[in-house]
């Protein structure tokens, strides 16, 4: 039973609870977004058990598809240009970024689930080992839904003695999950929409993004946030998970950006306002000033009903016709912006196999 509880993590309270009582973003005993926004799927169960029923699409690969598989070595040699981005599978990333290390949204667990028996399953196994970490300045959490709030990923990075200076940034609320599970409340950083965490040189700032939060019943206990990682030479925005709304446009005034790690699948008409389909992502990307693009969200688990490698094909259509750049490296694979890898259509490779 306590396995099963303690991913569910910990509950605000005290002088947490009283900053998030403080917050602007916080009316009505919860948190909210910076427009009005949909999260129901209320009398949509009918479609909702239809759909996931009888519906035809592949959403899980046929067959085992191509990752790279790293050892914390890979990352010993620093970057050329001073950043490295190494995707690790839906919204998880290693951002390299002059002599920091800031891994975001660390996935490790089998399902995206406070259960390890039921719940969407990973399609591959880690890219890059719990043991084999580099080293970490800063794990960065974006919000605490369970495909980006991990528990064993937690866990695992607090076993580590390779990782015992890393310090853990992320939103209002979310500190009480990590606190719960043994990270000391010194090395946890929280921040509202506006704010910024300073870890040497290395700036993170969280922006306002529309989505919602929550790991039990009641939503919005936590905020979340896009999120832009900076140092003096360089810029990322990882958008975390976010429906479209004009105030997206408002992050060009933080580029320019080296690279956009934008939310790109798990969308769906029937929750059209917390989840950017490939369309609006290129939408966001054009807007902040159409820096090299990479989409994020696919490619590890099924959470939505569309084919698993439709998400790359629908970027890089509206890419084509908006002249965005788009690099989508294999799972696992480093490379440097300023030198993207070369167009391999990996997901191709393993459709054509089936």
């Amino acid at each position: 039973m306590t396995d099963l509880i303690a991913p569910l993590g910990g509950t605000p309270e005290g002088e947490r609870l009283a900053r998030i009582e403080r917050s602007p973003n916080w009316r009505d005993g919860a948190f909210q977004n910076p427009v009005p926004t949909s999260v129901s799927t209320a009398g949509k169960m009918g479609e909702l058990l239809k759909r996931q029923l009888f519906g035809r699409e592949e959403r899980v690969p046929k067959r085992a598809i191509p990752i790279v598989t790293n050892d914390h070595t890979r990352f010993d040699a620093p970057p050329a240009s001073g950043l490295r981005i190494t995707w690790l599978g839906h919204s998880s990333t290693l951002i390299e970024i002059d002599g920091y290390r800031v891994l975001v949204d660390p996935l490790y667990g089998e399902r995206v689930s406070p259960s390890p028996l039921v719940g969407p399953k990973r399609f591959h196994a880690p890219a890059l080992p719990l043991a084999e970490l580099p080293a970490l300045d800063v794990v960065l959490i974006t919000h605490d839904h369970y495909d980006h709030l991990d528990y064993p990923a937690v866990r695992g990075i607090l076993k580590s003695e390779r990782q015992k200076n890393v310090q853990w940034v992320t939103t209002l609320g979310v500190g009480a999950h990590l606190e719960q599970w043994g990270v000391a409340p010194a090395k946890i950083t929280e921040l509202d929409w506006g704010d910024a965490a300073h870890v040497g040189d290395l700036k993170l700032t969280a922006h306002p993004a529309r989505h919602f939060s929550g790991r039990v019943i009641k939503r919005n206990q936590t905020l979340w946030a896009s999120w832009v990682v900076a140092s003096g030479a360089h810029r990322v925005l990882h958008s975390g998970d976010t429906g479209w709304f004009d105030g997206l446009a408002g992050l060009k005034a933080h580029g320019p950006y080296d690279l956009a790690l934008i939310k790109s699948a798990s969308y769906d008409v029937l929750w059209p306002d917390i989840h950017l389909n490939p369309e609006e992502a290129v939408r966001m990307n054009v807007a902040i000033g159409n820096p090299l693009m990479l989409p994020l969200h696919w490619g590890t688990f099924n959470l939505a009903f569309h084919d698993w490698f439709e998400p790359p094909e629908r970027v890089l259509a509206e890419a084509a016709r908006t002249g965005t750049r788009v690099v989508i490296p294999r799972i696992g694979a480093p490379f440097e912006p300023a030198t993207p890898p070369a167009f391999d259509p990996w997901w191709r490779e393993e459709k054509q196999s089936a």
